[in-house]
This record gives structure tokens, C-alpha cells and sequence, in this order.
């Protein structure tokens, strides 16, 4: 009977040792396939997914894709467009970073600074309703910060089957604000997310903290200096305005939008002060001439250079049109008193109405910013807002509570509008990095003892890791 049993019993330890080195041979060759087949051929494989192009870059594989999404998630059987989006490769056993602008997609190489923080993957996506990424028709009521972060979710779902590592989300201004609305309503998707100089009008009709913001912002001296330069182009708005008149006609621009060369250009001289501590440091301010002893020429370069006349011309309010809209429906905008143009301004701060053609129906939805306010406050996990001192998107940031768990706001001190974590007081741009790292998974032991050892991992590269600041309008962070 014993010797029955023992052979039995070998005879099961022989089926099943057999049946596991079977199975293991299966996962091996199957884990050699997918190692074997091209890493454009698996992204390429997922359905919907088409390539526009592969840039070669030392390092990477860089790929500009289309992906089809509905138009409206809640009826994706309502049609489809394409969304532009890219993809730089490291390697699949990196974490990957989404990035997003809230605008177009850069179609260059390009690393955010989590990315090398990380060293990782980085999947990059353009905000729908940015040309080319619009369907067509196009029903503007689609265009709603739930449908772009359901953009996101479908890219994330289909991707992560290849990059199964760790996601962080991040982005700056707009794209800091597309980052944080998409944890709102997919908290599940990303393991961090990293938000740059990210605004939030919660009470878009309550701007007095931007009014705040202008009272003490750099120096007196500063801001007398700017505010002296905005006097004195309305104060000289006939001549200034003939000169605008003949930029316009050699340039082609129009002004059917807003209305009229006037509007647009009161409108660019109102940018003038916001736009340059957007854009500019205090030592700048040594730049800025002096009022009331420059010429016409002198008062025109430096609105021209800070605030830009082209923003208002309609060639200049197309391209961000899906902004405005949004400013107008969803985001907000600021408007803030500038009682040094009292008596000379004649239309104040515009609204973003005043910048979307108006074949485009445009309705406020107040409770929209409210409810992303809340969300952050009661639930932020693993979130890091970063802005700038002197930055007045800054002005009203998102804010933590009491409830939020393993998330920070962080202030770089003097820094404008392209704050970062590398612009940080020392003892926070080592706790930044730390958990950024710890995030995606990636930290070192040192950096997991000791935050102050924590550093980004990839070494530093100028092309891949500029940032492209582009003029912006002031409505647009």
C-alpha cells in the first residue's frame, strides 16, 4: 500500500512539476514575443491609434500619433475625431508622465521636468477642440473640462497595457489645470500629479484677490513705472492708434471679433502691467522707459514686446479660441481695476465673450470651478501645486484642507509664471523631488532616507527640456 502511494505520489509531483515547467516555458516565449515586437508596432496595435510621423532623438523614440476619440463620451456613438497627441519613449520598464498644455501639442521633442525627474516615458496630448484636434463639425457644447479629461482617460486606459509602470499627470498654467481636473474625475488613473502655476477662479465674479495681487506685487517703484506706461499709451491712443492702424494693414490683420482696432487695442494696453510680471522678473523692470519722457516709438516697443499687438486681430484670437470659450463657460477670467486709467479707459477688462465669434453660443457655468475647488480640498492625494511669487495667475491658487492626504502647495520666491520645482527654496525642491520620485515609483534608497539627497535622475538636456513659453493674451494663463 506505502509503495502504491509513493508512486502515486510521484507520479503527481512528475505531472505537476512538468505542467509548471510548461507553463513557465509559455510565459517566457510569450514575454519574448512582446519584448520582440517593436515598441511602434504595440502602440500602433491599439485600436484607433494611427502614426503622423517618428522624429529620431538620441535616447528616445519620439512618435506624433492621432487617436480616435468620440465627440461626446457620454454618446460615443455620436461621431469621432482625432486628437493629436505624442509619445517619447524611454523604455517600458520606466513610469510615464502625461503631460498636457490645455493648447496644442508641441510636435517636437520635447521632456517636461517630471519626466526627468524620473527619467521616463512621457505621453503628451493636445486639448481638443485645438486645431487640428476638432471635430467637424464642431458643437462647442462638447468642449468642457469632463470631455478633455475623459480624453485623457481613454489615452491612459489604452497605453498603460504597454507602459505598466507608474503615471504621474502634470502640466503648467492651462495644462496645470487640465492635470488637476482630470485626478478630479479619474482619481484612479495617476499614482502623483504635479501641477504648475495653476489658476483657480472659483468665484469668477470676485476677483479682488488679483486687485491685492497688483497693490504689492515687486517694487513701487516697479509698479508706478508700468502703471506710467499704460497711462501714457491712452493718453496717446490717436497717434498710437495710427500706427496700429498701418501694423494692421501690412500685416493683414482684422478685427471683426472683438469689434474694433479700438477695443483691441485699449485691450492689449490693459495687458500691459499683468503681462509683464507674467512674463518678467524685477530686474526687468530697468528695461521698462520711463513715460513721460519716452517717444511714441518707445511706448509702442515695449507694449508691443510685453503684451503684443497682434493678440487682439483675429488672426491672433483664432488659434485660442477653444479658450476663450472655455474662460467664458467654465474657467473664468480675471477683471481686475486699474484706477490709474480712470477717466481714459473705455471698455475696462473685457470679458472672454468679447474674444469668440458670436456664431458660438457661450453660457457661464459657476458651479463648474466650484466643484474642482471642493474635490481638491476634501480629497488631494499625492498632489503638488507649484507657483510663482510674482506670478499673477498665482493670485488664486488651489488650496488643501485638513482632509487631503501626502499633498503640497509650494511658492517659488521671485518667480513668474514658468515656476518650477528646480526654482524652489532648497529644503522644498528636495521634499518636491523626493515625492515626485516616490510617486512614480522610482526612488532611490538615499532619497527614500534623506529628501535632501533626492535629484532628478535623468541628466539634464537643453533641447528636450526647454520650456516653450509662447505670447500668450492675457486671458489665457
Amino acid at each position: 500500500m506505502r509503495k502504491t502511494l509513493g508512486w502515486l505520489l510521484s507520479l503527481v509531483v512528475l505531472i505537476g512539476t512538468a505542467g509548471a515547467a510548461g507553463s513557465t516555458a509559455q510565459a517566457a516565449t510569450a514575454a519574448q514575443s512582446a519584448a520582440a515586437t517593436d515598441i511602434k508596432d504595440q502602440i500602433l496595435g491599439i485600436p484607433g491609434m494611427s502614426l503622423i510621423e517618428e522624429k529620431p532623438y538620441p535616447g528616445y523614440r519620439f512618435f506624433v500619433l492621432n487617436y480616435e476619440q468620440p465627440v461626446d463620451h457620454r454618446q460615443p456613438w455620436k461621431g469621432t475625431f482625432k486628437q493629436r497627441l505624442t509619445l517619447l519613449h524611454k523604455d517600458v520598464s520606466r513610469p510615464s508622465v502625461f503631460f498636457t498644455s490645455g493648447y496644442n501639442v508641441n510636435t517636437n521633442p520635447r521632456r517636461s521636468e517630471p519626466t526627468t525627474i524620473i527619467d521616463g516615458n512621457q505621453v503628451s496630448m493636445e486639448y481638443r477642440f485645438f486645431t487640428p484636434s476638432r471635430p467637424d463639425p464642431a458643437n462647442w457644447s462638447q468642449l468642457d473640462i469632463w470631455q478633455a479629461a475623459s480624453d485623457q482617460h481613454r489615452i491612459f486606459t489604452a497605453l498603460k497595457k504597454i507602459y505598466k509602470k507608474n503615471w504621474l499627470a502634470t502640466g503648467a498654467s492651462k495644462g496645470g489645470m487640465t492635470a488637476t481636473y482630470y485626478e478630479r474625475f479619474y482619481p484612479r488613473d495617476m499614482d502623483g500629479v504635479v501641477a504648475y502655476v495653476a489658476p483657480n477662479d472659483v468665484v469668477n465674479h470676485e476677483d479682488s484677490a488679483y486687485d491685492r495681487f497688483f497693490a504689492k506685487v515687486g517694487t513701487k517703484e516697479c509698479r508706478d513705472k508700468l502703471n506710467a506706461v499704460q497711462r501714457e499709451a491712452l493718453v496717446r491712443r490717436e497717434p498710437l492708434e495710427a500706427k496700429y492702424a498701418v501694423a494692421a494693414a501690412e500685416n493683414g490683420w482684422t478685427f471683426t471679433t472683438v469689434g474694433n482696432l479700438d477695443k483691441a487695442y485699449e485691450a492689449v494696453v490693459l495687458d500691459y502691467a499683468w503681462a509683464f510680471w507674467q512674463y518678467s522678473l524685477l530686474a526687468d523692470c530697468a528695461s521698462v522707459p520711463a513715460a513721460a519722457t519716452a517717444s511714441d516709438q518707445q511706448i509702442w516697443d515695449t507694449i508691443d514686446t510685453i503684451s503684443g499687438f497682434s493678440a487682439y486681430a483675429d488672426q491672433g484670437l483664432e488659434t485660442f479660441t477653444p479658450y476663450y470659450y472655455q474662460a467664458g463657460t467654465q474657467l473664468g477670467s480675471p477683471d481686475i481695476k486699474q484706477p490709474h486709467l480712470k477717466g481714459l479707459s473705455r471698455y475696462g477688462y473685457q470679458p472672454p465673450r468679447n474674444f469668440v465669434p458670436r456664431d458660438i453660443p457661450m453660457t457661464f457655468q459657476p458651479g463648474a470651478m466650484a466643484d474642482v475647488d471642493k474635490w481638491v480640498r476634501d480629497n488631494a492625494h499625492q498632489m503638488l501645486f507649484v507657483y510663482g511669487q510674482n506670478d499673477p495667475w498665482g493670485a488664486e491658487p488651489f488650496r488643501l484642507g485638513y482632509g487631503v492626504r501626502d499633498s503640497y502647495v509650494m511658492i517659488a520666491p521671485g518667480a513668474n509664471h514658468g515656476a518650477n520645482v528646480a526654482k524652489l527654496m532648497d529644503g522644498e525642491k528636495a521634499l518636491a523631488t523626493s515625492k515626485i520620485l516616490q510617486w512614480a515609483g522610482v526612488a532611490p534608497a538615499a532619497a527614500l532616507a534623506d529628501a535632501g539627497k533626492a535629484a532628478p535622475l535623468a541628466a539634464p538636456d537643453a533641447q528636450l527640456d526647454q520650456r516653450d513659453l509662447e505670447r500668450e493674451p492675457q486671458l489665457r494663463p
